[in-house]
C-alpha cells in the first residue's frame, strides 16, 4: 500500500511538471515553431507562388507551417484562424479574403498575444498609421499597378479609344486600388480614352473569358483595350480575343505569372506588371523570424516594388 501511495504522488508530480512544461513551451513564442498560414484560395495561381516562397523560408528557419485554405469564404477564414490559434501557433500569416472585414482576425491574434502578418492584401490601406501593435503588412502599393497598366496602354492607344476593366473580387484592396489607378490615370492623362465597362471576374480566367466575349460583342470596334486586375483574368480576355478574331485588342494584366510571360512573348498580351510573390512570401516569414529573435522587424509596412513587363524586357522575367 505504501508503495502504491509513493507511485501515486510521484505520478501526480510528473503530470503537473508535464503540464507546466507544455504550457511554458506553448507560451514561449521564441521556441514555438508552429506558424499558421491562412490563405484566401489555393486556386489563386499567384497566391500559390507567395505561399511556396513562405514555405521555403519557413523550412529554412525550421518552422512548421500550417496552411488553411478559405476558398474565398470569409467566415471559413475566421474559423480557420481561430482554430490555428487554439492549436497553439506562435504567429499568423493571413492573405485576407475580404480586406474590409479583418477586425475579428486582428482581434483574435491580439487576444492570443501572437504576431499577425497580412500579406498581399492590405486591410489597413490608406490608414497604415493606425495599424495595431503586433500587426504587419507585406505587399505592393496596389494603385501603382493600375497606373503602370494605363500609362503603357494609353501610349499604345495614342490617347484615344475605349477600354474595359476586368476587376477582381469586389472589396479586395487589390481590386479597388488597381482599378482606381487605371481610372485616375485615364481621367488625368488620357481624357479621350473612355471607360466603357468594368465588371468583376473574381480573379478567375474562365469568368473573365465570358465577360470579355460579351464586351467584344457589345462594343465591337469601340473597345480597344482590356485592363485586368490580374493575369488570370487577362489570359481569359486573351482567349476571348482569339475566339472572336480580335487580334488588334490590347490586353494587360498583373502578376507576371509564367502563362502571362509566354503570352507576351507570343504577342497575345501587351503587358503585365511584375509583382514579387517571392519577396512577399519570404518577407512575411522574415518579420516573424525577427520577432522570434527579439529583433525589430523594421517598419510595420513593407512594400515590394512593382515592375512593368512588356515585349521589350520580357526576357528579364523568365
Amino acid at each position: 500500500m505504501q508503495h502504491m501511495k509513493k507511485f501515486f504522488v510521484t505520478g501526480s508530480l510528473l503530470l503537473i511538471l508535464l503540464l507546466v512544461f507544455t504550457g511554458c513551451s506553448q507560451g514561449n513564442n521564441a521556441e514555438n515553431k508552429k506558424v499558421g498560414y491562412a490563405i484566401n484560395n489555393l486556386n489563386d495561381t499567384f497566391q500559390t507562388y507567395i505561399l511556396d516562397a513562405a514555405k521555403k523560408e519557413a523550412k529554412d528557419k525550421g518552422y512548421e507551417l500550417r496552411v488553411e485554405n478559405a476558398k474565398e469564404d470569409l467566415i471559413s477564414q475566421q474559423d480557420q484562424v481561430n482554430t490555428l490559434i487554439q492549436n497553439g501557433v506562435s504567429a499568423l500569416v493571413v492573405v485576407p479574403v475580404d480586406t474590409s472585414a479583418m477586425n475579428p482576425i486582428t482581434k483574435a491574434a491580439q487576444e492570443a498575444d501572437i504576431p499577425l502578418v497580412y500579406v498581399n492584401r492590405n486591410p489597413y490601406a490608406g490608414k497604415e498609421d493606425s495599424m495595431p501593435d503586433g500587426v504587419y503588412y507585406v505587399g505592393s502599393e496596389e494603385i501603382t499597378a493600375g497606373i503602370m497598366q494605363m500609362d503603357f496602354l494609353g501610349e499604345k492607344m495614342k490617347g484615344k479609344g475605349g477600354i474595359a476593366i476586368a476587376m477582381g473580387i469586389l472589396g479586395n484592396e487589390g481590386t479597388v486600388k488597381r482599378t482606381e489607378g487605371v481610372i485616375n490615370t485615364a481621367e488625368e492623362k488620357y481624357p479621350d480614352i473612355k471607360v466603357l465597362a468594368k465588371e468583376t471576374g473574381e480573379w478567375q480566367r474562365d469568368k473573365a473569358l465570358s465577360i470579355a466575349e460579351n464586351w467584344i460583342s457589345t462594343y465591337g470596334d469601340d473597345l480597344n483595350a482590356i485592363l485586368a486586375n490580374n493575369d488570370e483574368m487577362a489570359l481569359g480576355a486573351v482567349q476571348a480575343a482569339k475566339n472572336t478574331g480580335r487580334s488588334d485588342l490590347l490586353i494587360a494584366g498583373v502578376d507576371a505569372i509564367p502563362d502571362a510571360i509566354e503570352a507576351i512573348e507570343n504577342d497575345e498580351l501587351a503587358a503585365t506588371v511584375f509583382q514579387d510573390g517571392v519577396g512577399q512570401g519570404k518577407g512575411a516569414i522574415e518579420i516573424i523570424t525577427a520577432l522570434k529573435d527579439e529583433k525589430s522587424p523594421g517598419e510595420s509596412v513593407k512594400y515590394v516594388p512593382f515592375q512593368l513587363v512588356t515585349k521589350e524586357n520580357v526576357s528579364d522575367f523568365k
